[in-house]
């Protein structure tokens, strides 16, 4: 009689779990879909269509229609909402006579809102999986501030408002001036862009460099012949960079050095103070006038394969 009674109470505990799970499956069908489309108002929000946006904004469509994110949204992408892939399902905004309160509107939210809506497509490469860490995003730089998602003023296929250099010196004023000085790289005269050095979607190196391991890969890139490896090291270059004796933006000293005369710029390491790391300098040098252009003699100042004072390459 007891075996009984327990096997029927443990019946029922197993019918009313069964009868739990089939009234909570619903629920859970229910709930397992799709998120809602990007800047959903209310439950009702619907497509529009990038025809009934072209109704109203229609320069804007015009411009929009020679771009890369038209023949990606609209033409490529399967099921593309076109304008409301970014901006969001639009009948709210059309039903309230254009209300730009009821659509994403990129010119009235914060720069990482902005910076967030971008990245849900532009985020398969490397460059984009930074940005986030990036000093730009830090500092509430918004992808709409350089790329425009309309049209491009610069260089068509990043859909840049304008132009390097111009386009970074809005914000890096700072800059600027050296890219006049003598010594240059020659930025301003298009031979070299800014992003050919730096990475704008940041990076993993000081200043967003486009550099790997080794912090001076972006240097040798166009300056082959430095970068080694050499049986003899000048051993600042690996230890310091090549910015410890160079400037990397411009300079009013020739080779873009950082000091008007060679010998000053030699003894801050080749001194004949006790315990420097670097070889003191000989008692013959005298730094009279003959001494003072270290490089007359020592011109493998970068490296050699063959000697060990770097007198030869």
């Amino acid at each position: 009689m007891h075996f009984r009674r327990h096997c029927s109470s443990i019946w029922l505990v197993a019918g009313t779990l069964a009868i739990v799970m089939v009234i909570a499956c619903p629920v859970l069908v229910a709930t397992d879909r799709p998120p809602a489309p990007a800047n959903t108002v209310s439950g009702a929000v619907e497509y529009v269509g990038a025809d009934t946006c072209k109704g109203c904004h229609e320069e804007i469509y015009g411009n929009w229609a020679r771009t890369a994110h038209y023949k990606t949204l609209l033409k490529k992408q399967a099921g593309g909402q076109g304008c409301e892939a970014c901006h969001g399902a639009g009948s709210e905004h059309v039903n309230n006579g254009g209300d730009k309160t009821k659509i994403f509107n990129f010119k009235t939210v914060e720069g990482k809102a902005v910076n967030d809506r971008c990245l849900q497509c532009h985020n398969s490469d490397e460059a984009r999986h930074n940005f986030r860490r990036s000093e730009h995003n830090k500092a509430n730089v918004s992808c709409t501030d350089c790329h425009s998602i309309h049209k491009a003023g610069g260089r068509g296929e990043m859909l840049l408002v304008k132009a390097q250099p111009q386009l970074c010196y809005g914000c890096h004023a700072g800059v600027k001036p050296d890219f006049s000085k003598p010594f240059h790289h020659r930025v301003n005269e298009g031979a070299v862009n800014c992003t050919d050095c730096h990475e704008p979607h940041g990076s993993g190196a000081a200043h967003s460099l486009r550099a790997t391991s080794a912090r001076d890969t972006v240097c040798f890139k166009c300056h082959t012949d430095k970068a080694g490896p050499f049986a003899f090291e000048h051993a600042v270059v690996k230890t310091e960079g090549c910015s410890s004796c160079h400037t990397p933006h411009g300079s009013t000293n020739p080779r873009l050095l950082t000091r008007s005369q060679m010998n000053l710029l030699c003894t801050e390491c080749h001194t004949t103070t006790a315990g420097m790391a670097a070889p003191g300098v000989p008692s013959f040098h005298n730094q009279a006038q003959k001494y003072q252009a270290c490089t007359l003699c020592h011109t493998a100042v970068h490296g050699s394969n063959t000697d060990r004072t770097l007198f030869k390459p």
